[in-house]
């Protein structure tokens, strides 16, 4: 069984040109519910650089909610292979850059932290001429890993991750 992956290294997925959100927003609750967004907000802000982003997407996830506490390692092993056997939509897709205002930076270990639009990192991003490491639509997927290839080596220095 083939096991897919979301994960990225030494990259920042930046906010959708198109987002309302002039600054980094914590996504609401819906009918007094969490919401995906509002799930992946809370497990990367509370504790940044420390999860991945297979990780999130999967602790997220219907599957990965619906795990109990009391599952053994094995379940969740098995539980998050069966997830990964299918391809599944990464932190690109995720409503905190398009919707919330919030940039993700992912380090040389794959872990993820969040940025606001407005932060003096995203700022200083914004003064470089980086091109967009989101594809607006499926047309322009095929450019993203050759943008993801051309900004790695500057995002790892314009992006030291910090303890």
């Amino acid at each position: 069984m083939t096991i897919h992956t979301t994960n990225c290294f030494n990259t920042f997925i930046r906010v959708a040109e198109d987002c309302p959100a002039h600054t980094g927003e914590e996504p609401p609750l819906r009918a007094g519910k969490p919401t995906v967004a509002s799930l992946q907000y809370e497990m990367i802000a509370k504790a940044p650089y420390k999860h991945t982003s297979d990780d999130v997407i999967f602790a997220t996830s219907a599957p990965g909610r619906e795990l109990d506490v009391k599952a053994t390692k094995t379940e969740m092993r098995a539980a998050r292979e069966a997830f990964f056997s299918r391809g599944q939509a990464c932190m690109r897709a995720s409503s905190l850059g398009k919707r919330f205002g919030w940039g993700v930076h992912a380090d040389s270990e794959g872990r993820i932290a969040l940025y606001a639009v407005d932060s003096k990192r995203d700022l200083r991003r914004r003064q470089q001429t980086l091109p967009s490491a989101r594809p607006r639509s499926q047309a322009h997927a095929g450019a993203r890993d050759a943008v993801e290839a051309g900004v790695i080596r500057i995002l790892a220095a314009a992006f030291p991750r910090t303890p």
